[in-house]
This record gives C-alpha cells, structure tokens and sequence, in this order.
C-alpha cells in the first residue's frame, strides 16, 4: 500500500508559492497551500497561478481564531472562501466552527458542489474520547471528509486521537495529535487509514510535523 503525503506551504508572495509548489508537488501526492499568510490582494493572482495543479491541492484561509494569519475580517474571509469554492480545488479546507455559524457558506459551498475538508483544532489539549466522537460525528454532517486534531501533553492523547478510526472507515478521516507527543500519530495515522499526512518541505508550519523526506524514510514510500 502507498501512503501518501500533503506537504503545507506558507509562502507570503505569489512568486514564491509559484516556485514552492512546483518542488512540492514533485516530491508530494497533494500540497495544502495556506491562503492565510498572503495578503487578501494577492490571492486572486496566486488562484490564477495555481489553477491548473488545484486537482492535488488542499485549499486553507484559517483566521486568527483558529490558529492561522489571516488578517481581514469574517466577511470579507468568507467572500475569498467562496471565490475560492469557484476554482473546484481537490479539496477546500474550512473549519467545523465556521460552517457552524454560516448557513448560507454551507448552502453556496453544497451548490457549487465543493469537495469540503471540515477541520476542528484544539492548540492546548486532547478532549475525551467521548467528547471527540460526539464532534466527529457532528463534523462529518458536513461532509465525509473529517480533520479532526489535538494538542499531545501525553501518549495517552496521542493514543486517543488514533482510536477515532474505524474498522469500517466510513469517513475520510485524518486524526493526529501536534507537539512532541503527537509526532508519532502523524505517522501512525497513515496506517489506520488516513488518506494523507501532512507534512513540510523542510521547516515544519505546525507543531510535531516530520520533513516530506522524513516520513517517506519511515515508511519507504517511493514518489
């Protein structure tokens, strides 16, 4: 079996995403390119740069309140999510919270038929495995494709979040832990059935995170 990577990139000009990506997807099945760290003028241009590789990769705007860089405010972040949704990418990453509060996001999202990556991040701890279900299962009213992720204080944590994967594989679920406790799940995560792992080129953009090379050594993955 070929387990497969996402490499993130944070690049804060389009020339930089241009030549980034073109690496990237050479060494990766699917790069998540972070939106949130261009200023909002640029991401029209960066849209256009990237349209003919969007089929492999993860769309992200991730605002300040969820851990990302994205300066404007909530309208204006939904209208760029929506101008986004247009251009058909392989996957468009928006967060449990925001679908939550934005029913008319939901309904644009449903008719344009947009492939959604409904994603839910705790940056200070691992909750139970009750309360992590109970959310899985309301985030994947959304749609089938579940990012559901932790902060590691312990292996417990790490443990916990992996044991949210089924036998039955119902959704296309990617659960993993951050911090240094949580490195492992990234790996690990591969192996109970995640359609991918996320990765950087060299510098990690979130907290654990291997090297696209680091990982393929651990799990001989040829590309």
């Amino acid at each position: 079996m070929k387990y497969k990577t996402c490499i993130s990139i944070a690049e804060t000009t389009p020339y930089k995403i241009k030549q980034t990506l073109k690496i990237a997807l050479k060494k990766s099945d699917y790069v998540e390119v972070r939106f949130d760290f261009l200023k909002r003028a640029q991401i029209p241009e960066v849209l256009e740069i990237i349209k003919k590789d969007l089929k492999s990769i993860v769309c992200t705007l991730r605002p300040k309140t969820e851990g990302g860089k994205f300066r404007g405010n909530e309208k204006e972040r939904i209208a760029i999510l929506k101008l986004i949704a247009e251009y058909n990418p392989f996957l468009l990453d928006v967060e449990f919270n925001t679908l939550k509060r934005n029913s008319s996001l939901v309904r644009y999202l449903s008719s344009t038929k947009t492939k959604l990556l409904v994603s839910w991040h705790d940056f200070k701890k691992t909750p139970s495995s009750t309360e992590l279900k109970k959310k899985m299962n309301q985030m994947s009213r959304f749609s089938p494709n579940v990012k559901i992720v932790s902060t590691a204080k312990s292996t417990d944590d790490s443990t916990r979040m992996l044991e949210l994967y089924s036998k039955k594989g119902s959704n296309n679920l990617i659960s993993f832990a951050m911090g240094d406790f949580g490195r492992i799940s990234r790996i690990l995560c591969l192996y109970l059935g995640s359609p991918y792992t996320y990765v950087s080129l060299g510098k990690a953009i979130a907290p654990g995170q291997f090297s696209v090379d680091e990982v393929k050594k651990i799990t001989n993955l040829k590309k």
